[in-house]
């Protein structure tokens, strides 16, 4: 089924969410930053927009790039994980490029990577030749043995992959990692990253965006021309603004305060991250207000630097939105 047809025009977008798990609520949170608000249904499946003509599908994460590739939903929130495992697989088996990352979301942070028995006295990745590596990511794993050169056999599991190598069933794993406590539980030690991920937003692959692949993560802005000709198009651009300024904004604070017009240079280089200040004169003297939307955090150390530097009167305010 074509994206840009679906099941005919739409006046109405469909993004499909984790029904549950760890991307759900951060998920659902996101968006609702981004102004959205649903009446969910009864069975709990799906959620219509009420806010604005935005529907949510809660599904399971691994169904969500078939549901796009099949323009059942228009957009999906995913791990970066998932979407490149079928995207390769897809490929793999003969099909075309249905499907791709247009934007990283910030959250749900793991990597993708090859762990060993704490026993071996690892080196480099040539002492994988001739192993056995247990994966629930089997597309990902051969596409990396093959671009090194790597003769290994790959084990598929389901789940429960970080306990092969003590039931025989391998010699080392690749699995996801967070914080690598279920590793060491296991005797394991990450020893490979294969792929950094977080959430992604997931879209057709026709979208003009980054190319997907293990050193390539970080996507171009989406065109949508020749995607959707109905009323998606102009939602799904609303969309991307809203989620670009509250991305932007989520660790930004609004600076303010005052000093001297001599203590200007001496204060500007300790604002790096913030947008070009808004100065304003004080009482017709030479005492300036200063406002500054900073884009890193706002320690207590660097106020500290800023008042010895000059400033006074120093202030820090959240940031709940912006539209740029």
């Amino acid at each position: 089924m074509n994206p840009k047809t679906g099941n005919g025009a739409r006046d109405r977008l469909r993004i499909a969410i984790q029904k549950s798990g760890r991307l759900a609520e951060p998920a659902r949170a996101l968006l609702t930053a981004c102004g959205l608000s649903w009446r969910e249904s009864r069975d709990r499946l799906f959620c219509y927009g009420e806010s604005l003509p935005v529907d949510l599908l809660l599904v399971r994460d691994d169904d969500i790039p078939g549901l796009i590739r099949d323009g059942v939903c228009d957009l999906g929130v995913v791990g970066r994980n998932v979407l490149l495992e079928q995207d390769i697989a897809l490929k793999a088996g003969g099909g075309s490029e249905a499907f791709r990352e247009w934007r990283p979301l910030g959250f749900g942070g793991c990597r993708l990577a090859i762990a060993v028995p704490e026993t071996w006295a690892w080196q480099s990745q040539a002492q994988l030749a001739g192993t056995r590596l247990a994966t629930s990511y089997p597309a990902i794993l051969r596409q990396w043995l093959d671009g090194q050169g790597i003769a290994a056999e790959v084990v598929e599991l389901s789940g429960s992959v970080e306990i092969a190598p003590r039931l025989g069933q391998a010699d080392a794993i690749c699995d996801l990692v967070s914080s690598g406590a279920t590793l060491a539980a296991n005797q394991l030690k990450p020893v490979m990253t294969l792929l950094e991920s977080e959430a992604v937003l997931a879209g057709p692959s026709s979208a003009t965006s980054g190319a997907s692949g293990l050193d390539q993560a970080t996507p171009r802005q989406p065109a949508f021309d020749g995607i959707w000709d109905d009323a998606r198009a102009g939602l799904a651009e609303l969309l991307l603004r809203r989620l670009d300024g509250v991305l932007r904004m989520r660790h930004s604070k609004l600076l303010m305060f005052q000093a001297s017009r001599e203590a200007i240079p001496s204060l500007l280089p300790l604002l790096p991250d913030a947008e070009a200040p808004t100065v304003m004169q004080i009482d017709g003297g030479d005492g300036l207000a200063l406002q500054a939307l900073c884009h890193g955090a706002v320690t207590w150390q660097r106020l500290e630097e800023l008042k010895r530097a000059g400033a006074r009167g120093l202030l820090v305010l959240p940031v709940e939105g912006m539209l740029a």
